[in-house]
């Protein structure tokens, strides 16, 4: 008969109930966020032409920064708790500690066998190997290993943690860092990261301007000699600025239909596909939607010619330009 859970056992203090769920908690949000890693790092590296890869750089982020705040929290609390089970061995015993100890293998399995039967489900609608086995290795290695630990933990008999056993656990605690750090890799800088969404703002912000400059020439069948033109105290249009300088942007004319925009770039377009080595985007990406706005670093110059037949009036009646596809504002890109 199990002799855990008799009266016998401490009883749990506040400071108990609050230490454990914490524990708990971070370890739960700390094994979520590493398969998250590990699956976009399988995304990274085995691409699929069918799925949306604009998400991949915002996952890394949000998920390396969950890890780098949240796993050290765990990594403390379990540190206590094993120096507190040396001074006082039937600590070991609260029952919290052991309902929260069952909990967690229940979580794991289920988290295997749920993640399987998605994993699957995946791989009968086209999702091949390699990406296939990779992500079911990073379930069973994460889950399978929090299930397999805490078995051992709640079996163990002596409280001191055997040399073998800590050799893992250090082990463990290094190849999670290991996997953070290959994020930052990923990413890149904060640095980096805002030159990027300065670029996006300015194709942004060119798109707007391109769709004024057609719709002025609709209204007055001519270009606007100089980019001022385009405000309108009615509709609140103003001709944006560079969002890095607050400069003007670069406007010329190069024939009557034919006009030209030009910003100076800190990065490639697109680039994050760009650093995957992925011309073409997946489907409803944003390299599909945005191939006439490519450029590299430095001063580029987009040249525009408007076609009358498509832009131009029919019996009579102003057509308004169809808004071109443009990315969300540099605030709003999607994570």
């Amino acid at each position: 008969m199990d002799q855990t859970f008799t009266t016998s056992s401490p009883k749990a203090t506040p400071r108990d109930v609050f230490l454990h769920l914490l524990s708990v908690g971070t370890l739960y949000v700390s094994a979520v966020c590493l398969i998250a890693l590990l699956f976009q790092y399988v995304n990274y590296y085995f691409p699929d032409p069918l799925q949306y890869y604009e998400t991949i750089f915002g996952v890394l982020r949000r998920t390396i920064a969950t890890v780098i705040v949240v796993f050290p929290v765990y990594v403390a609390t379990a540190w206590y708790f094993q120096k507190e089970a040396v001074k006082d061995p039937a600590r070991r015993d609260i029952k919290i500690r052991k309902w929260l100890v069952y909990l967690t293998l229940f979580v794991s399995a289920v988290t295997v066998i749920v993640d399987l039967v998605v994993l699957v489900h995946r791989y009968l609608g086209g999702e091949l190997t390699p990406r296939f086995g990779l992500k079911v290795l990073a379930v069973l290695l994460v889950a399978a290993g929090l299930f397999w630990y805490y078995l051992w933990d709640l079996k163990r008999q002596v409280s001191v943690l055997p040399i073998k056993i800590k050799n893992i656990l250090r082990a463990t605690v290094g190849i999670v860092g290991i996997v953070i750090i290959g994020g930052f890799f990923l990413v890149g800088s904060p640095q980096k990261q805002r030159l990027i969404r300065f670029d996006a703002q300015r194709i942004t912000d060119l798109q707007m301007i391109q769709n004024e400059v057609i719709y002025f020439w609709q209204q007055k069948n001519s270009l606007p000699q100089a980019l001022e033109e385009l405000n309108n105290d009615i509709s609140g249009f103003r001709a944006p600025l560079d969002p890095e300088t607050n400069e003007q942007y670069e406007y010329g004319i190069k024939g009557p239909l034919v006009f030209e925009l030009c910003a100076n770039f800190n990065t490639t377009g697109d680039e994050e596909n760009a650093r995957r080595g992925i011309k073409t985007a997946p489907i409803y990406g944003t390299a599909q939607q945005n191939w006439n706005w490519e450029h590299g670093i430095g001063r580029v110059c987009f040249k525009r010619t408007i076609d009358p037949e498509i832009y131009g009036n029919k019996e009579g009646n102003t057509i308004r330009p169809t808004p071109l596809p443009s990315p969300l504002p540099a605030q709003n890109i999607p994570d």
